[in-house]
């Protein structure tokens, strides 16, 4: 499935639990897509950070630091 149809299912689910109640099998499948979805926005969001340069007023070139951060 590519990312613009899991939009689109999410969206369709989306409305139908503002219509109504959805099912079970429907809130699973609403749950898995979104995790889905933030897995690879995730992805797509990390790989470019970690190609993306600062350019510094000396014009030094330096690669983006990943934060170290605890989790709670």
């Amino acid at each position: 499935m590519t990312q613009e149809e899991r939009v689109a299912r999410i969206n369709e689910l989306a409305k139908k639990a503002k219509e109504g109640a959805l099912t079970p099998a429907e809130m699973a499948e609403r749950a898995k897509l979104r995790e889905e979805y933030l897995k690879d926005f995730r992805a797509g969001l990390r790989g470019q950070l970690d190609n993306t340069y600062v350019v510094g007023p000396d014009g030094v070139k330096r690669k983006l630091e990943r934060k170290v951060t605890k989790k709670k």
